[in-house]
């Protein structure tokens, strides 16, 4: 009873949707799969510290769409759209690389996160860039965890680090709460990330969990 799961796969299908949609393919799983993977982890390594949220695919018989939800849209598309167009051509020859055949048109789409205070991933990437800063961790953890609750629609969020914190000999957990956080409630719209923050010493570890209110059937429709 006690396994912690996550809060995204524990509500799949209730409140949160898959972030791969394929439709109509029936054979290539393997590599369908493959493709999907390659392309979303290098998407979030090299997007690092343009806040991006999370990156979407979907695949149908003629298109393969990669949609990167970010708070900094104009730093990913660049002047006039050539940051947009070179992301693209870098993920085709990442796939030329790697073998792997593409046969639909790649399409990249680049959408904006309305509010990256109330977003579990852009608030994960804040708070990494504060300690990478070498700023105190309580300063960091207390101020962000202030500015997430000074969203109109957040209800909780909780903050917790792990690693050798300060630069300490040994490592240990801190964590910081205020409001609910209702993980056992499937309705319980909880966004949660988990980051790192690259350090001299050794890497710090970050998870955020943040509590937006319940969402009921009339809501989804």
């Amino acid at each position: 009873m006690s396994h912690s799961v996550h809060p995204y796969s524990h509500r799949l299908g209730i409140i949160r949707d898959w972030k791969s949609r394929w439709f109509g393919l029936d054979k290539d799983y393997r590599l369908s799969l493959k493709t999907d993977l390659v392309v979303r982890e290098y998407l979030v390594k090299k997007l690092r510290g343009m806040y991006v949220s999370g990156v979407e695919i979907e695949r149908s018989q003629k298109s393969f769409r990669v949609v990167v939800k970010s708070s900094r849209p104009g730093m990913i598309i660049g002047r006039s759209g050539e940051g947009a167009v070179q992301l693209r051509n870098d993920i085709l020859k990442l796939l030329q690389k790697k073998d792997i055949e593409v046969k639909q048109e790649l399409k990249l789409d680049i959408e904006e996160v309305r509010s990256p205070e109330s977003n579990a991933p852009i608030v994960a990437q804040m708070i990494a860039e504060g300690l990478e800063k070498r700023l105190p961790f309580r300063r960091v953890i207390k101020q962000t965890v202030e500015k997430v609750m000074a969203n109109r629609d957040v209800i909780g969020v909780k903050i917790k680090l792990g690693g050798r914190l300060g630069g300490a000999e040994m490592a240990r957990r801190e964590d910081l709460k205020k409001g609910r956080i209702p993980l056992q409630t499937f309705r319980a719209d909880i966004d949660f990330a988990r980051e790192k923050a690259h350090m001299s010493y050794g890497d710090i570890g970050i998870k955020v969990w943040i509590y937006k209110g319940d969402i009921f059937d009339k809501d989804k429709k």
